[in-house]
């Protein structure tokens, strides 16, 4: 079992920033690939970011790239999501997920656990 506790969310202006952090307890952080996945209201849980079990590969959504800066810190347990420039689009509950592979991932299908959340709100 994997147990995944986001934060950092908040309110936020349009082109600001926030670094959100991903907390795993459970199984060894350092082999599982991760996953940031957002949901807005009203629409589906989307792919974000990932990240590779030892962080050498990552992979963007086409509509953070250049904006969003995913990595991980294997000695602190912690998947981190630093997010620039932001948007009122972006605005979502952000999820962090961890799957039981080593290689980054893009579908919601290929991670097996989940944290609760943390709504970002960027405010136009």
């Amino acid at each position: 079992q994997v147990q995944l506790v986001e934060s950092g969310g908040g309110l936020v202006q349009a082109g600001g920033s926030l670094r959100l952090s991903c907390a795993a307890s459970g199984r060894t952080f350092s082999s599982s690939a991760m996953g940031w996945f957002r949901q807005a209201p009203g629409k589906e849980r989307e792919f974000v970011a990932a990240i590779s079990h030892l962080g050498v590969n990552t992979d963007y959504a086409d509509s953070v790239k250049g904006r969003f800066a995913v990595s991980r810190d294997n000695a602190k347990n912690t998947m981190y999501l630093q997010m620039s420039s932001l948007k009122a689009e972006d605005t979502a509950v952000y999820f962090c997920a961890a799957r039981l592979g080593t290689a980054v991932a893009t579908s919601r299908e290929q991670y097996t656990y989940w944290g609760q959340g943390t709504q970002v709100t960027v405010s136009s």
